[in-house]
């Protein structure tokens, strides 16, 4: 009989799989990016605040700060060197003057990460105090993460449009979050619960406002936003 633990893994497997595929969506929109040899109207922002975010949580799934939470790690890590790949792809295709501000913004995470990682590492000393702090920069990032599909969902109501908000990327984003929550649940982790919370509940607004306003959705017209907008939007991950 398979216990708690053994289903956390293979929950946290399931995580992995549908969390790889959020990352890889924005794959179409850098293929267009490497064809054209220009970024156009694309914008970096989303890939470099990936970038920290995953940074965190992987620091967050170590031993030295939360233990038994590899599959944290592993697709965290995964995440980083394809946001890494993604933002790279911005440099060799942006002007100068986009260049620099990736540079910068790159440049004070890396400050950022390393004060977290001295100051946790340094001044606390228990698993408990270490998850604490980084547990609640987690949150506080995936939550100012949520300011994009909120703009989206926004758009939509206001449009009765659903043409740029895909319905097989919100079904991810609410199975991926939904995952991720009981993840948490079967060995109680309020820092992957509530983030992940959210990110199924957000979801599920997005199901909900598909299966509202997919009749009234004029297929033909082109509207304010680009379906790559909405694929950069919600990748919580976990």
């Amino acid at each position: 009989m398979v216990g708690t633990d053994g289903i956390r893994t293979i929950v946290g497997v399931i995580g992995n799989v549908i969390s790889l595929f959020l990352f890889l969506s924005p794959v179409p929109t850098l293929f267009k990016i490497c064809k054209s040899k220009s970024v156009q109207e694309f914008k970096p922002y989303p890939y470099v605040a990936t970038v920290l975010n995953c940074a965190m949580w992987i620091f967050y799934g170590l031993p030295v700060v939360h233990p038994d939470s590899i599959l944290v790690v592993t697709i965290n890590g995964v995440g980083l060197l394809i946001e890494i790949v993604y933002v790279l792809i911005f440099l060799t295709y942006s002007n100068w003057p986009k260049r620099k501000k990736i540079l910068i913004a790159l440049l004070v995470e890396v400050i950022f990460m390393a004060i977290v990682v001295f100051i946790t590492m340094t001044f606390l000393h228990t698993t408990k105090a270490r998850s604490t702090l980084v547990g609640l920069l987690c949150i506080v990032f995936n939550i100012i993460m949520y300011t994009s599909p909120l703009t989206v969902m926004r758009s939509v109501i206001k449009t009765k449009s659903v043409k740029f908000m895909p319905f097989y990327l919100s079904l991810a984003n609410f199975c991926n979050g939904l995952v991720w929550l009981i993840y948490a649940l079967l060995k109680f982790d309020p820092y992957i619960t509530i983030p992940n919370g959210l990110g199924a509940l957000s979801g599920a607004i997005q199901l909900i406002l598909y299966a509202t306003y997919y009749k009234t959705t004029n297929w033909d017209d082109d509207g304010p936003l680009e379906s790559s907008e909405v694929q950069l939007s919600n990748r919580n991950i976990p």
